[in-house]
């Protein structure tokens, strides 16, 4: 079926935009794959969206993170794209999608359309500010909460206020980069950039390039600079490896997977920085992938120890002139509106159980830690929805 292209309503049309409530049962907080699932069920159980349920997305139109990736990548080299719970109704999946296209367009336009399908009446651009106490109350548990909020952007950008009974983070990861420090990186007279602000192997034509990171990014960053860079150095913190490259290593590479997520729940439930899945995992070994391992192009080596106004400095001495560095070292979760209601734990992250807040029970957080994965993202959707209800039930 034909798809129309993704927009924000209101905007573009001329339109006055619709109105945000001020009170809501459920605001939900982002519009990617998480909480677009969580969304779904909750209407699909009869709260009205839009009205009692309330979801907010600071994107400019439909499709999460992905409508901010690099326009070469493809649905066919990323990591695998769950269908939305019901997508299949409109006749649409990722299965079935054109992998030759940029899977920002293909993504967006997807999530554009389940939007409308279903009447999410998704509000965009609206950044939360910040979670607080909507007032005092003999019992600050049961209180409802107040939800501030920046509509649109620049000088025409309003705030505003929701009171919601219930909230549900669903954030994701990717406006908040890692970038480590590394001593002397204030010197360095080239560019640095995070994985966010990477656009096209175009810009990097004739540069020596150094890509950090050993997750899916960095791997597709250095293909794509293979024979447009001038050099390319691919350097990880810790060793790399490509799930089943040999005979036997598919079930070591789902043993993986599994640790890796229970590493994940671990630390949601202990409230500790989330560890990484890739390190559980490995890369993915796909034939592109190891016929460059073969090639010596995916070939990695240790994190450098130093950086110089025109290179990096490895531990043995060497030296490797640079024009760019591009941080691909990952995310942490973005949290920091809900610092007012003080659920992070001493190790610094928040403790969370099925996707539930321990310190805040008005608080839920999908697509946070092992639900982080497009399937897990799909499946704390249902999760989080019917324990939504569940108080929702408790409080009336």
């Amino acid at each position: 079926m034909p798809v129309a292209e993704p927009h924000s309503p209101g905007a573009a049309s001329g339109f006055p935009l619709p109105a945000i409530p001020a009170h809501a049962r459920v605001v939900v907080v982002g519009a990617g794959q998480a909480g677009l699932s969580v969304a779904h069920h909750l209407a699909h159980r009869g709260l009205a969206p839009g009205q009692d349920l309330v979801v907010l997305d600071r994107s400019p139109a439909a499709g999460g993170a992905w409508q901010f990736r690099w326009e070469s990548l493809r649905l066919g080299t990323a990591h695998r794209v769950n269908d939305l719970p019901g997508m299949r109704e409109l006749g649409l999946s990722f299965e079935t999608a054109d992998q030759g296209r940029a899977a920002r367009d293909v993504v967006g336009e997807y999530y554009a359309e389940y939007e409308r399908h279903f009447g999410l009446a998704v509000f965009r651009p609206v950044a939360v500010t910040s979670v607080r106490e909507a007032a005092r109350a003999s019992d600050a548990r049961a209180a409802p909460l107040r939800v501030d909020y920046r509509r649109g952007a620049g000088d025409g950008a309003t705030r505003g206020t929701v009171i919601a009974d219930l909230l549900v983070n669903a954030t994701g990861t990717w406006g908040a980069p890692i970038r480590p420090y590394i001593t002397g990186i204030e010197t360095f007279r080239g560019r640095q950039l995070s994985t966010p602000e990477y656009r096209s192997a175009a810009e990097f034509g004739g540069r020596r390039v150094v890509v950090v990171g050993g997750g899916t990014s960095a791997v597709g960053f250095v293909l794509e600079l293979e024979g447009i860079a001038a050099s390319v150095t691919w350097v990880t913190r810790r060793p790399v490896s490509f799930a089943g490259e040999e005979p036997g290593e598919a079930s070591a590479s789902m043993e993986g997977r599994l640790a890796a997520v229970a590493q994940q729940n671990d630390a949601a439930r202990e409230g500790r920085v989330l560890p990484s899945i890739i390190s559980g995992t490995g890369l993915p070994a796909t034939a592109r992938n190891l016929d460059a391992a073969r090639r010596g192009v995916l070939v990695a080596r240790p994190l450098f120890t130093g950086i110089e106004p025109g290179g990096v400095r490895f531990a043995d001495g060497s030296f490797e002139p640079a024009d760019a560095i591009i941080w691909a070292t990952g995310f942490r979760s973005e949290l920091g509106h809900l610092d007012p209601l003080g659920l992070r734990e001493p190790g610094g992250g928040v403790a969370a159980t099925q996707g539930r807040a321990e310190r805040d029970p008005r608080v839920f957080l999908a697509g946070y830690g092992p639900q982080a994965s497009t399937i897990g993202a799909n499946r704390a959707g249902r999760l989080v929805a019917l324990q939504v209800l569940e108080v929702l039930a408790a409080l009336s």
